[in-house]
């Protein structure tokens, strides 16, 4: 069972899209709120924040790319139909 991903188990959880972009806008907001902060741990959380929300975007990139991937080779996802995976045919 997955925490906050959609799945059988978990069929009110949120797309991986929908995570990763929620988490990448918050850093966005807290990063205004200590922008302006010049102390030397808040230049560095920052700087950190800044690396996390390039990691972020490329992950989201990533994610926005498989499901093309999927919806061109399968279509769109249907609740309760496995398009890859164990239960989704394969060899």
């Amino acid at each position: 069972m997955t925490h906050f991903l959609t799945t059988d188990d978990n069929p009110d959880g949120h797309n991986l899209e929908d995570v990763l972009a929620m988490a990448r806008s918050d850093l966005v907001k807290r990063a205004v709120l200590i922008a302006d902060d010049n102390r030397q741990e808040a230049r560095q959380v920052l700087a950190n924040d800044v690396k996390i929300m390039a990691m972020l975007s490329d992950s989201l990139a990533l994610v926005e790319e498989s499901t093309a991937l999927l919806n061109r080779a399968f279509g769109p996802s249907r609740a309760g139909q496995h398009r890859i995976g164990s239960c989704g045919g394969g060899s």
